[in-house]
């Protein structure tokens, strides 16, 4: 006897993972949410759609056959996925890719024999043209229609619909009533429209598993910053090269200069300087020494040390960072839904209205055949492609005239969220300052700054770069310096002319980075500031014209930050975690706001992911630049600024765009019903209605001039 398995307590549970590429819509997000914790010994089942994933929250009883059974019963195939679920699917974007381009390659092909006909050929000209016509559209509408056959079918297999069902329901009925016109010599196909229809619908399918694969892809570039193997110290001394995934916690192991860490650990030998700007986002390197905890990913930069592993593979701050992303990284395109919604609603309804109308023109006494045509005309003038444009068209010309003003917008429905943001929150360092230290050597003369030059081009530390380039731009000479070393932490020292010199961290300018020059007895002070970006202040006016509040959510210290926030008189936080940063914006967001998140690090990535709109620089991290929805480049802020009016302008497109759809189809409806429009009409209509929607979003090439 099989008992079912239950849950006795809230915390007797587990979590597995599925992918699930059959869901499509909302209305499968909701039903899986909805339907699956209604089985014994699920808890709770959450959606991630953007990965195409559920994670169910179940009692450990039930293994993965019972689980994906379940799926199924509600109609999804569904596969189980490691638990940490950081990889990419590049696979049916891939498939997408193919249909998408053989519907396009049969849509141009059939349309050009349309117009011949449309055009006047009569005859054994026409039925050639339609069954060249036919020899084309049956293999395309059969190869590219598989992604909406296999769902139908899937959906009807198992009693359920999904928009799928009408779609595909439209485009066989279209192809048959086609293909019976050729055969017996009639004097209209309709190959064109199920072929057209199927290539714009492709097209919002392909666009979407492109930004579900950027979306994974920013989470591979973060795992990939992550050492590939450590050099572990053995129990008789000697070390060995172990892979990451073979690290445990407690292992004992070896990090030479220039190598990054593989885990997390703490320090037990040695002192260094990290660049731990992945993780704070801080641009200037990090002292560390004995006790000191370090985190995978970040660089060792100075010298050798030894450290205990604490935190491994799955389990160290990068991985949670990468968890953090991929959890956030949900689609939340609202104006794609609605026009989804749309199209599930009255399909159903007009195809009610076309059987409704052959009945009733049959019983009217005009016969099966042409009561045949008028319901395939109703089905064809209904077509939802105007409706399906009504958004991808207006995002496709904003996008573009963005990104001639510097800005890359990644996902067109990010443009819906920028729309309704109401506060920005900035990251610091790289984002408001253009993230490089630069030295103030106004108070140096020309000897110190030659001796200065002499000893800071021995050395790979960022600030000795950074004070090289500045001199080597002011074209000064460097000192012939001997006998020149540098120990970590302490910085350069050597011999000019028999004097002892030396460059040394110092404290005191206003970002808390100087550097102490010293040349015999006396000493100068190098400050190092990090320059706001120049029409920041431009920018956030900008932004408060649009009734947008602004501030700042930095990893950075408390000093840096605070100089900052007062130059542009902006509240801020300072020493904010990834988990702070990600927990500041979910109460927003649960507090009404919608929050545009604009920062560069790599620790900015899932609040990046997670914000309601968000934007990096060129300059950030890979893993910043994907997780963002839209990507600018230059040294200016106001790309911003302007990400958000067009955004504005595009929904505003996007709104008269369904407006026309929506009086189309009012019109238009009633005069196929009643027999005043044949398919070849219809078939013109649905077009042209196309067209009105793509010239009426071409106006929005003008809006970021």
């Amino acid at each position: 006897m099989n008992v079912p398995a239950t849950i006795s307590d809230a915390g007797a549970t587990t979590t597995t993972r599925f992918a699930v590429p059959g869901m499509r819509c909302a209305g499968c997000i909701a039903k899986i949410e909805r339907e699956l914790p209604k089985a014994d010994g699920i808890a709770a089942a959450r959606v991630n759609f953007s990965a195409k994933r559920v994670a169910i929250e179940h009692a450990p009883a039930l293994g993965d056959e019972a689980l994906s059974e379940q799926l199924l019963k509600l109609g999804f195939e569904a596969q189980p996925v490691e638990d940490n679920p950081l990889g990419g699917e590049a696979s049916e974007r891939k498939r997408l890719m193919r249909a998408l381009g053989v519907a396009g390659f049969g849509m141009m092909n059939v349309m050009l024999l349309s117009v011949s006909i449309w055009s006047g050929a009569e005859g054994t000209t026409r039925e050639l043209f339609h069954w060249l016509s036919a020899l084309i559209a049956l293999p395309v509408i059969a190869y590219s229609g598989r992604p909406f056959f296999a769902s139908a079918w899937m959906a009807l297999k198992y009693r359920r619909t999904n928009m799928d069902v009408p779609i595909s329901i439209g485009v066989i009925l279209a192809t048959a009533l086609s293909l019976y016109e050729t055969i017996t010599g009639g004097e209209h196909a309709y190959f064109e429209s199920a072929v057209m229809l199927l290539f714009f619908l492709l097209a919002g399918r392909a666009l979407d598993a492109e930004m579900r694969t950027r979306t994974r892809a920013g989470i591979g570039a973060l795992l990939g910053r992550m050492g590939k193997s450590a050099s572990v110290v053995g129990a008789d001394g000697r070390t060995k090269r172990v892979p990451a995934a073979e690290l445990k916690p407690g292992m004992l192991v070896v990090i030479a200069a220039g190598e990054a860490l593989a885990a997390d650990g703490e320090v037990i030998e040695g002192t260094s300087a990290i660049d731990n700007a992945m993780l704070t986002g801080e641009s200037a390197p990090e002292p560390i020494g004995i006790g000191s905890a370090v985190h995978a990913g970040a660089l060792n930069i100075s010298a050798p040390i030894r450290m205990r592993l604490t935190r491994t593979a799955d389990d160290t701050a990068l991985a949670e960072i990468a968890r953090l992303m991929d959890e956030a990284g949900q689609s939340r395109s609202h104006y794609v839904r609605i026009a989804d919604r749309a199209s599930r609603a009255y399909a159903p309804i007009v195809h009610t209205l076309a059987a409704l109308a052959f009945v009733g023109w049959v019983i009217a006494g005009a016969g099966w055949h042409q009561s045949l045509v008028i319901a395939i005309a109703v089905l064809i003038i209904t077509c939802p492609c105007a409706m399906g444009l009504a958004v991808p068209t207006a995002q496709v010309v904003a996008s573009g005239a963005l990104l001639k003003r510097g800005l890359l917008v990644k996902d067109g429905s990010a443009l819906e969220r920028l729309a309704e943001v109401d506060i920005a929150l900035f990251d610091k360092t790289g984002t408001l300052t253009l993230g490089e230290p630069r030295p103030d050597i106004a108070a140096l003369g020309p000897n110190q700054r030659s001796a200065a030059l002499g000893l800071a081009q021995n050395s790979r530390h960022p600030l000795s770069r950074g004070l090289v380039d500045a001199l080597r731009r002011a074209d000064v000479e460097p000192a012939t310096i001997e006998d020149v070393e540098e120990r970590v932490g302490e910085g350069l020292k050597g011999c000019l002319r028999g004097q002892n010199v030396s460059l040394e961290r110092a404290k005191g300018d206003i970002a808390g980075i100087a550097t102490r020059l010293r040349i015999g007895e006396r000493e100068w002070t190098i400050p190092f500031g990090d320059d706001l970006r120049s029409d920041c202040t431009e920018t956030l006016q900008a932004l408060r014209d649009m009734d947008i509040e602004a501030s700042i959510l930095s990893g950075d210290r408390a000093a840096a930050v605070e100089a900052v926030a007062d130059d542009l008189g902006l509240p801020a936080r300072a020493a904010v975690s990834p988990q702070d940063k990600l927990a500041t914006l979910e109460g927003l967001r649960d507090a009404g706001r919608k929050p545009l998140m604009v920062g560069d690090g790599l620790n900015d990535g899932p609040a990046l992911a997670a914000a309601h709109a968000s934007i990096a620089p060129g300059s950030a991290s890979d893993v910043s630049q994907q997780a963002a929805d839209a990507v600018f480049v230059g040294e200016k802020l106001m790309p911003v600024a302007l990400a958000v009016q067009v955004a504005r302008r595009t929904m505003a497109v996007v709104r008269q765009n369904f407006a026309f759809a929506i009086g189309y189809n009012v019109l238009a409806v009633p005069l196929a019903l009643f027999g005043y429009v044949t398919p070849l009409i219809a078939a013109i209509a649905m077009s042209v209605s196309s067209l009105v929607v793509v010239a009426n979003s071409l106006r929005l090439g003008r809006s970021a001039k």
